[in-house]
């Protein structure tokens, strides 16, 4: 879980200070007090900050599910979720009724929820945590998809020799389709322009 360090003229400036920071309450804070302090004399010769440390006290899994569901409730689709977790990668299986509403064209739904709640996770946490998204294995069919895709598209370029833009798409997205073309001999693949209207270009060598 996330620990800073803060100071302060006094204890209480400190623990505000590392409030403040890491974005929370009291009431989701570890506080340990390291130093109180010193006033010194006229209140500046000899003085000392106090110093404090302030380590979240919240299950960044249990947020981020909380906040996933919050959103959803919002869009009037409720859903469960089953979570799995292998180092710093995390996966939220979602169930739900509204499968369609919650996927969106081409992912572009489940993409932006996967990126909030990416954002939520990481807040409460020192190390970077990956999040992915998926319902009904959405995201192995996205990814043969996108494979079959670039197989055509570069054929395409190969027979018309001439490079062809793909529309934009998100990172993960992106490195499949590098992915499947890595050991294409005559074709190369490159990303131009800028988040979030950055996209893949296959070019013909």
């Amino acid at each position: 879980m996330k620990e800073i360090t803060a100071t302060g003229q006094t204890v209480n400036e400190a623990i505000e200070s590392a409030l403040k920071e890491l974005h929370i309450t009291k009431n989701q804070a570890s506080i340990s007090i390291v130093d109180e302090g010193k006033k010194g004399i006229l209140g500046i010769f000899g003085s000392r900050p106090a110093i404090v440390k302030v380590k979240v006290n919240i299950d960044p899994i249990e947020e981020a599910k909380a906040f996933l569901k919050t959103v959803c409730a919002n869009m009037d689709i409720p859903i469960e979720i089953e979570s799995t977790i292998e180092g710093n990668n995390v996966r939220f299986n979602l169930n739900s009724e509204k499968t369609g509403l919650l996927i969106g064209k081409r992912g572009q739904t489940l993409n932006a929820l996967q990126s909030l709640t990416q954002l939520v996770l990481n807040r409460y946490t020192d190390k970077f945590m990956i999040l992915v998204l998926d319902i009904e294995n959405y995201r192995k069919r996205r990814e043969e998809s996108l494979t079959q895709l670039a197989n055509r598209l570069a054929s395409k370029a190969i027979r018309e020799q001439r490079e062809i833009k793909l529309e934009p798409m998100p990172s993960f997205e992106r490195k499949i389709i590098h992915s499947a073309l890595a050991e294409n001999e005559k074709v190369k693949t490159f990303s131009i322009g800028t988040e979030p209207n950055r996209r893949l270009v296959i070019q013909p060598k």
